[in-house]
């Protein structure tokens, strides 16, 4: 990764299955990789991919670290994402108390309707 952005690559390129390589990073838990990818100037909120976004990719791998390190970074803990609607339902979805306690201490909107039961507490 160092070698390929050494070279300029460009860290915010879209396409393939998770829209861009700050998501793909994000859904394998890769923290590094993904504070470097920051670091070079990835768009924490770039929309696209499976998940529709970096925090909703992490939340679907588990990455309670990773998730943390976006939330404190800016990430929109209210952005829409393409899967899941939202970062809360994709956490509370699979039971993810500890992303849903980042997501509550960080003012996520705890009405939405989105996602494929339409809100939340379905």
């Amino acid at each position: 990764m160092r070698l390929l952005l050494d070279k300029d690559a460009d860290v915010n390129t879209e396409g393939g299955r998770y829209g861009n390589a700050l998501q793909a990073a994000a859904e394998r838990g890769r923290t590094k990789i993904v504070q470097l990818l920051l670091d070079k100037g990835a768009e924490i909120n770039a929309k696209g991919g499976h998940y529709g976004n970096a925090l909703q990719a992490a939340i679907e791998g588990g990455h309670v670290d990773v998730a943390r390190l976006l939330l404190n970074e800016s990430a929109d803990v209210n952005a829409q994402g393409r899967r899941f609607g939202n970062a809360l339902y994709a956490a509370s979805r699979r039971g993810r108390t500890q992303i849903v306690q980042l997501l509550l201490d960080k003012g996520i909107d705890v009405n939405p309707e989105a996602g494929h039961y339409s809100n939340t507490l379905q």
